[in-house]
């Protein structure tokens, strides 16, 4: 007997239901059912997805929708009418039915939604042709019309199905074990039997095998955030509800043996074809007298003399080859949409960038899309169109983030508002949300659970699943064969691993179409947090089948680096009459190297994490080549290649190669294959391979095709040992290559498209730090984390960050002079009204002259409460008075300034105006505490306005520094860095053995992590570690809890500079005199005059005073004066920093003393010459200090 499952929900019943689409096909195909239904709640997500892999498995796809049916009107939002839904199973006959679903699925989700997608009658009857409906699972209208004993109700709804639904309406039976369903089936059967209708049976499918059902509970558990213990939480009343055999189904209904065969009626019914292969492109109009074709090759031939001049041969060979491949392919159209839309954004001023493989074509390159010769950079066009790979081009534009918008404006207004949709992409659960969620689900501790999901390695772009990480990771393998509710944990987090768990839109997939939409997909309300812009729907179908169905897909990214390098430029123009932009920006300024060299890479486009760094002060780039390899490089697997290309390149290890015809293709990367057009080089060039099907070889490594792997063996090792008389054993070798690096080999058009932004944005921050700096605090004034950093660097850089002034600030960051001024923008709680409302009167009137003409001016009702606090307590009210003394007249400013303004608005005068000169009065108050002023400056904009404790010796210390606490995170886990910062907190604490240890918060200018002190270090520094000392801190990066922390290893409060400094010294510098190293910066500083820095308070900056001792030989002896000089130093109070420099022995070692302080004067300098001897004191200017 055969039977056919018409009630079936997959992972696309987000939450509920458990089956993943393949191993639901695949089971369906081993039982031996000839069909199978996809019904998920209210939406054809899978819908695609599920036909293909059906006809894969060699069984009939049927596409449905188990819909909800609004009580009354799909308009109707009434909480107490309207939020409970009736369910209807629905199923496409053909592609009329399919249409008709798709449209009742957008309608669901575009005028229905309320809680749930829902339609109501009048859409249902509209669009009822070509499909089947059935009564139902239990919460269907008959069923709970029956179950509530409104039986003619139940008649007299059955008889309006059968009539909209003429000989394709059916009651559904259900059987899984409820006590009211038999009494229920009964009555439907007798409604049947009274009205002749059809029966077919179901089951109510929500996972693939009986063995699912408990993970499927925990999922359950997981949408509706109860825990499995509750007794009263929503959940399956038994493990019935996976896809039965037909001989399972025959025993429930061996009564109903009709309800079974119809089953294979219904499927014999259902015949929907969906064509794959065909593109649906919109109509593009060319000028009159040319085809898209034509016009395509005319727009290419006026590019080429353009780029190319003289036309070599090559460039024309390459365009001709490349237009007879698009056209062959049908995508001329496709150039024209995607020049067109450039052509616009050219129109308006607006930046782009084109990423991806599409670089490699010259076709892209003469009209304008792309900026990279393709033939300079040795990039292939087959890695982009390939004939052999016949699917849509992928051109992928970036545009500034705050103007991308405008260009899916023009796509809507060109196309039409109901052919341009944005593209629905879903979120899954990955290996460490599985641990934490099924943990919650399981009532299990979140930290316990949040320590064994971190044991696994989250690496971008290569996520760990479970079960790999129980193969590699020991200590998560070891807690898993200890603890039986470890492995019941990490067990079921398995099974719910990569289930879809929430649908958001695509980052940049805009859908653009030659019909309505909706004839092609169903179509989705915008998703939670999705900023759509124009465009208000997305589709209910997923990139991939966005794609199979022949939709064109373009991409419009957001890309930040384009707005700071477009609004630098800005700055640029305005300050210095040099118009930059994305074609003229150098990429070959030996600063811009030079900078990449020296590390200081924050805000620098795709190098900004410290690991890339650290590869970028040992590779110590000279070209655009180096940047290329480093992007390509510096991903998990060709990471192990970077020591050998840093060597090969410097010369300190020879190049070689498997073969002499290796060698034209892997000499500019030193005989490493880096890039996948290599792999394409070598087949085609070694073994005879058209490009194309070269190409082939890359698909086959990276989707781990065996059978295609072993044909591409044979032919590459005939081919090149035929092709290219390559010895069989030296061409086996070479595949072997091959096939390694083909599983990591980065697109090398990819990886050059953003090395030339990468480069530029080098470029901008080296020779223009002002104005670059100025335009990434403004793209980055709402991220306050990101702010912090930045204005660290700035300071860093010696670029002074002015606090927010209502007298002197914007809206956004502005140059101010030589400095930046802080945008009142930046500030948290603030917002864009109330700085309006302050820059409106501050432009109407000029600067406010004290708190009164604010108070009277500026209309503090429209600033609000907590905006006006937040001003304060940064500073910005500064010129008026001290943060305690406005915080504690807030309540009063703002009751004055609302009198004013209301007996202004009745035409009134008071007290208050007439008096324009008085201040309101401020009680008097102490300030507050600077740690509490800071506090409260990190808090609202991410960085300490007021100079920080920290910020002078962080100058010194810069070197020695190998972290930041913003750098730590799982990358580094056991890693050893060094750090320097304040003690901001110890809590002490007794071990198991009652030995005392601590835990010390360690703060330094870029956040707090904590320090784990054992036993031994903490009775030996324990000394050290009081709050507001700096220490230097070694240790290791644990990683593994929430928050990274630091196993300390080494504290001290002075530190030894000379290897930190030898290891970051950039290579293309000059070394200074060996009896000077180690001292850092110190040697391009200039020698100071005294102007009695004595007293503590003084308006004189802060200068270092270097003292050099010879070591004599004697250790004792030499230690005894090491303490006399300190005690000298430390002996003449005052404000200037002090460094001691030890020779002799061949090594130069410099201590730094960030706690401590001195005064550089003649008394001093002499007390040290009489110690010393003449020569060994220098007085040094300081780095630029700023106001505080």
């Amino acid at each position: 007997m055969s039977f056919v499952h018409l009630h079936v929900h997959t992972e696309y019943s987000l939450l509920d239901g458990l089956s993943r689409i393949t191993p639901l096909v695949e089971r369906a195909a081993e039982l031996g059912q000839p069909a199978l239904a996809i019904t998920d709640h209210g939406v054809l997500y899978g819908a695609i997805e599920f036909y293909q892999a059906a006809q894969k498995a060699g069984i009939k796809p049927i596409i449905g929708m188990e819909a909800y049916l609004a009580p009354r009107s799909r308009f109707d939002r009434e909480a107490d009418r309207d939020r409970g839904t009736r369910h209807i199973t629905l199923l496409a006959m053909d592609a009329t039915g399919y249409r008709n679903l798709m449209k009742l699925a957008s309608i669901a989700q575009l005028e229905g939604f309320y809680y749930r997608p829902r339609i109501d009658k009048e859409v249902l009857a509209q669009y009822a042709e070509g499909l089947i409906a059935t009564s139902g699972c239990p919460t269907g209208e008959i069923p709970r019309l029956l179950q509530d004993g409104q039986v003619a109700q139940a008649r007299e709804a059955a008889a309006w199905y059968r009539q909209v639904f003429p000989g394709r309406f059916f009651i559904e039976l259900q059987e899984h074990g409820l006590p009211e369903l038999a009494d229920m089936n009964r009555q439907l059967v007798a409604l049947a039997r009274e009205l002749h209708l059809p029966l077919v049976a179901t089951n109510d499918v929500h996972y693939v095998n009986r063995e699912d059902a408990e993970p499927q509970d925990i999922l359950i558990c997981i949408q509706t955030g109860a825990v499995v213990s509750d007794p009263n939480r929503m959940r399956m009343n038994n493990d019935s509800y996976y896809l039965k055999s037909a001989e399972e189904m025959a025993a429930l209904f061996e009564e109903l043996p009709e309800a079974l065969d119809n089953t294979l009626r219904i499927a014999e019914m259902c015949n929907l074809e969906i064509g794959f292969g065909r593109y649906h492109l919109p109509p593009f109009d060319v000028p009159e007298g040319h085809t898209p074709e034509t016009y395509l090759r005319a727009l290419c031939e006026q590019g080429l003399q353009e780029r190319y001049n003289p036309v070599t041969a090559e460039a024309r060979a390459r365009l001709d080859y490349e237009l007879s491949v698009i056209h062959q392919m049908g995508f001329d159209t496709y150039f024209l949409i995607v020049w067109d839309l450039t052509r616009f954004a050219r129109s308006q001023g607006i930046w782009w960038n084109v990423r991806g493989s599409a670089a490699g074509s010259i076709v892209a390159y003469t009209l304008g899309l792309t900026n990279l010769d393709p033939l300079k950079h040795k990039l292939i066009f087959e890695r982009f169109l390939n004939p052999g790979r016949v699917t849509m081009p992928d051109i992928d534009l970036d545009f500034p983030d705050d103007q991308r918008d405008q260009l899916i404006r023009y796509a809507i207004e060109k196309y039409g508002q109901d052919r341009v949709a944005q593209i629905i992409t879903f979120g899954t659960l990955g290996a460490r949300a599985a641990i934490r969620d099924v943990a919650r689900a399981l009532d299990l501790p979140l930290p316990e659970a949040d320590r064994l999901a971190k044991m696994i390695p989250a690496i971008p772009g290569k996520p760990m699943s479970i079960a790999e990480a129980l193969e590699s990771i020991d200590e998560l393998k070891q807690a898993y064969e200890s603890e039986d509710y470890i492995r019941r944990l990490l067990d079921m987090a398995q099974k719910l691993e990569g289930v879809a768990r929430h649908a958001s839109t695509h980052a940049a997939g805009v859908v653009i179409a030659d019909r309505p939409l909706v004839e092609y997909v169903p179509l989705h309300r915008p998703t939670k947090g999705a900023a759509v812009g124009d465009i208000g729907v997305v589709t209910q179908y997923a990139m991939e089948s966005v794609e199979a169905i022949g939709l064109l897909k373009v991409d419009f990214l957001g890309l930040s680096t384009l707005t700071v390098v477009r609004k630098a430029c800005e700055l640029i123009r305005e300050r210095y009459g040099i118009a930059y932009n994305l074609y003229n920006i150098p990429i070959d300024d030996p600063a811009l190297y030079e900078l990449l060299s020296s590390g200081n890479v924050l805000g620098v486009f795709q190098v900004e994490g410290a690991g890339m760094r650290r590869v970028l002060m040992e590779m110590r780039p000279t070209q655009f080549e180096h940047v290329v390899a480093v992007i390509s490089l510096y991903r998990p697997g060709p990471l192990e290649y970077i020591p050998t290309y840093i060597r090969r390149m410097h010369g300190e290890e020879p190049v070689t190669y498997r073969h002499p015809k290796l060698e034209p293709i892997l000499s500019d990367t030193y005989g490493i294959c880096i890039y996948q057009e290599q792999i394409i080089q070598i087949a085609s060039q070694l073994a005879g391979y058209s490009p194309g099907e070269a190409d082939t070889i890359r698909k086959a490594v990276g989707k781990k095709i065996k059978e295609q792997l072993l044909k591409h063996r044979e032919k590459f090792v005939n081919g090149a040992v035929e092709h290219s008389g390559i010895p069989r054993e030296v061409a086996e070798a070479i595949f072997d290559d091959i096939e390694y690096f083909a599983r990591y080999g980065f697109n090398r058009a990819h990886a050059a498209d953003y090395a030339v932004l990468t480069c530029q944005t080098a470029y901008l921050k080296a020779r223009y730090p002002l104005e670059y700096m100025t335009a990434l605090l403004n793209v980055e004034r709402n991220n306050t984390d990101k702010l912090g950093l930045l204005v660290v660097e700035c300071r860093r850089m010696g670029i002074e960050v002015l606090p927010p002034d209502v007298n002197a600030s914007q809206l956004e960051f502005t140059i101010e002079g030589e400095a930046i001024r802080f945008g009142l923008g930046a500030i948290k709680n603030v917002g864009e009204g109330p700085v309006q409302t302050i820059l409106a009167a501050r432009a109407e009137g000029g600067p406010f002259r004290d708190l009164g003409d604010f108070c009277r001016r500026v209309d503090l009702r429209q600033v609000n409460r907590r905006a006006l606090e937040s001003l304060i307590k940064v500073g910005a009210l500064r010129p008026f008075g001290h943060r305690a003394q406005l915080l504690a007249a807030l309540d009063r400013l703002l009751h004055l300034s609302a009198s004013a303004h209301r007996a202004r608005e009745i035409g009134q005068m008071s007290l208050f105006d007439s008096e324009p000169g008085e201040d309101p009065a401020l009680p008097p108050q102490d300030e507050v505490p600077r740690r509490e002023m800071l506090a409260w400056e990190k808090e609202l904009v991410g960085a300490y306005i007021s100079e920080h404790p920290l910020e002078r010796p962080m100058r010194e210390l810069q070197h020695v520094v190998t972290h930041y606490t913003s750098d730590l995170s799982e990358e580094l886990d056991g890693q050893m860095v060094t750090l320097a910062g304040l003690v901001a907190w110890v809590r002490r604490h007794a071990t198991k053995k009652g030995e005392a240890m601590a835990f010390v918060g360690l703060e330094d200018l870029q956040g707090t992590t904590e320090l784990v002190v054992f036993p031994r270090l903490w009775a030996a520094r324990q000394a050290l570690l009081e709050e507001g000392k700096i220490v230097i801190v070694r240790g290791r990066v644990d990683a593994k809890g929430r928050e990274a922390k630091i196993i300390a290893e080494v504290i001290d409060d002075k530190v030894t500079v000379h290897e930190a400094l030898t290891e970051a010294r950039s290579p293309s510098s000059t070394p200074p005199p060996s009896e000077a190293v180690g001292a850092g910066p110190v040697p391009a500083l200039e020698p100071a005059t005294y102007s009695g820095n004595g007293a503590a308070g003084q308006a004189s900056p802060p200068r270092l005073v270097s003292v050099t001792i010879p070591r004599s030989g004697d250790h004792e002896r030499d230690r005894e004066r090491l303490a006399r000089v300190y005690e000298i130093l430390v002996g003449f109070q005052g404000n200037d920093r002090f460094q001691l420099i030890l020779t002799g022995d061949g090594r130069t070692i410099a201590l730094a003393f960030p706690n401590n302080t001195t005064c550089a004067c003649e008394a001093l300098e002499r007390r040290l010459h009489a110690e010393l001897g003449p020569g060994t004191v220098q007085v040094l200017e300081p780095y630029p200090e700023r106001e505080t």
